[in-house]
């Protein structure tokens, strides 16, 4: 059964947000993470990048597959998990902790209401 910590926001693309003030930190899900299998490269933006809400800002790389990574909100990534890169295998470890990808300074929070809560996104994987 997957973890789905209620205190996050997710995306119907199985991306999850932690607001921190006006700061978005941006993982994927630990289903996402569990249907990719060991993940062994993660492709994020640089520091300073614009993201846009819906659209692709990297990739996760796993044995079985490439999938693009989805910004759930707008902004500026202020913020890389630069660990990724020597050990992407965070990722499936500790999907809500240290495999955290990106923290993006939002420029419209509203986007907050286009994303599921706990319950919402447990209904989405069909739990």
């Amino acid at each position: 059964m997957s973890q789905i910590p209620a205190d996050l926001k997710y995306s119907k693309e199985h991306e999850w947000v932690r607001v921190e003030g006006n700061r978005a930190y941006v993982g994927i899900t630990d289903f996402a993470q569990d249907e990719l299998g060991d993940i062994v490269f993660v492709e994020l933006p640089e520091v300073g990048a614009q993201v846009t809400a819906n659209e692709t800002f990297g990739t996760v790389e796993s044995v079985k597959t490439v999938s693009d990574l989805f910004a759930p909100v707008s902004g500026k990534v202020v913020e890389v998990n630069a660990a990724l890169a020597d050990n992407p295998e965070r990722v499936n470890e500790s999907p809500y902790g240290d495999g955290w990808m990106i923290v993006i300074e939002m420029s419209n929070p509203e986007e907050l209401n286009e994303l599921l809560d706990a319950a919402g996104y447990q209904a989405h994987i069909g739990g």
